[in-house]
């Protein structure tokens, strides 16, 4: 038996779609290791052709500290026949968290810190949003013509009962905050014979404090030469929240329609 034959593979999976002059594909791998090949105390030299994963996510962000799991090879890609690019990526998610700025500062703000001694780098880093809260709305490429809208969102459409030819979710990074809630952002791509519609959210609960909620819808429908983009952000204390039912706090989909939203946006994405 080949020495190879005895390493375990990390688990990869992809998967790819032809539609309506669209290559929509995606890949799903394992987390980002969390300590650099050259040990517990080690780091690579910036720049090296052999600088490990980790340590090139470290120096592309330049944060204390990078969330729990972060899954480093996961993105969704759609690609269309002329040249429009569409993709959601890990590393450009989290290029939005604030380094720099004074963030959120709750209780368990500072057990969060300590239990992370790379935070305390205060000469390097100044305060950073340990909630890893980004307003990440996808990657598009300069083929996109961009306009604002004041349409709104198909939803009676997108309740219709269709047949799904292509589905995915992908958890693109998510840090529990010491347990003291959770910080995740997620893309899900639903095709259908109408057309498609992808969901990259980000929500944050930090318990018994606050809630937030950033999605970034975008659904394309066959008849037209666009995609219809709608971003929104949500937010709400808890003692906002005293009449949502206690469960539904950590269901994204359920809590949803009791936060207000703060911000919105739509736009038509041009691609021809």
């Amino acid at each position: 038996m080949m020495e190879d034959e005895l390493v375990p593979r990390l688990p990869v999976n992809s998967k790819s779609i032809d539609f309506q002059n669209w290559h929509i594909s995606y890949l799903k791998s394992h987390i980002l290791k969390s300590i650099c090949i050259k040990g517990q105390d080690g780091n690579c030299n910036q720049g090296d052709d052999e600088c490990c994963e980790l340590c090139t996510y470290r120096y592309a962000l330049e944060l204390p500290h990078l969330p729990d799991m972060v899954f480093h090879k996961n993105k969704l890609i759609l690609k269309h026949k002329d040249g429009a690019i569409l993709e959601f990526l890990p590393m450009d998610a989290l290029r939005l968290v604030e380094n720099g700025k004074h963030s959120l500062q709750v209780a368990c703000a500072q057990e969060w810190k300590e239990s992370r001694p790379e935070c305390h780098m205060e000469e390097k880093f100044k305060p950073f949003d340990w909630t890893f809260t980004t307003t990440y709305q996808g990657t598009m490429n300069d083929k996109f013509r961009v306009e604002d809208s004041d349409q709104e969102l198909n939803r009676c459409k997108l309740m219709q009962r269709e047949k799904i030819l292509f589905y995915h979710d992908l958890t693109l990074f998510e840090d529990e905050l010491h347990d003291n809630g959770i910080s995740s952002c997620s893309v899900k791509i639903r095709v259908m014979p109408s057309g498609f519609f992808v969901l990259l959210r980000h929500f944050l609960r930090v318990d018994n404090v606050l809630l937030k909620m950033h999605d970034t819808r975008f659904h394309f429908e066959i008849e037209n030469s666009y995609i219809f983009k709608e971003y929104t952000q949500r937010e709400a204390t808890y003692s906002e929240l005293k009449n949502a039912p206690p469960p539904f706090f950590t269901v994204p989909n359920d809590i949803e329609n009791y936060i207000p939203i703060k911000e919105r946006k739509t736009y038509k994405l041009y691609f021809k």
